[in-house]
């Protein structure tokens, strides 16, 4: 895990989203593009609706002006490790040195669900269970 400070924020908040495992791991590349690095519990209910949420926030906010971040699944080969469940992870990567953590969690804070810890924020009318 990072010690770096500048990701406390984003780390914080990641840690407050249901299904978001909290051992998060942070790091910046040579070029100065940061990343961080999770797992997602994909037997929690609401798993599927956070990838879902950030994928569209991270990934596709808007057409015609994205946010300079990448969400994607990273994996070590299947063949020499195990199923997702264990060995599925998620990567936030920057794509510009000037948009930070900080600025990654004011994103997603504005645009998640609210409380984002409170899990009854994040249903909507199509869930079976609601």
């Amino acid at each position: 895990m990072s010690t770096d400070q500048r990701f406390d924020v984003l780390t914080t908040f990641l840690r407050k989203v249901p299904a978001v495992d909290p051992r998060i791991r942070s790091g910046v590349f040579d070029s100065g593009l940061w990343w961080v690095k999770f797992g997602i519990d994909i037997e929690h209910p609401l798993a599927w609706r956070v990838v879902q949420e950030f994928g569209h926030i991270l990934n596709l906010v808007s057409t015609t002006e994205r946010l300079p971040t990448v969400f994607k699944p990273v994996s070590p080969p299947v063949y020499l490790n195990g199923g997702p469940k264990e060995f599925l992870s998620w990567v936030i990567e920057s794509t510009s040195t000037t948009f930070t953590p900080s600025l990654c969690a004011e994103w997603l804070d504005g645009r998640l669900p609210r409380p984002v810890d409170d899990q009854a924020q994040w249903k909507i009318e199509d869930d079976e269970d609601a």
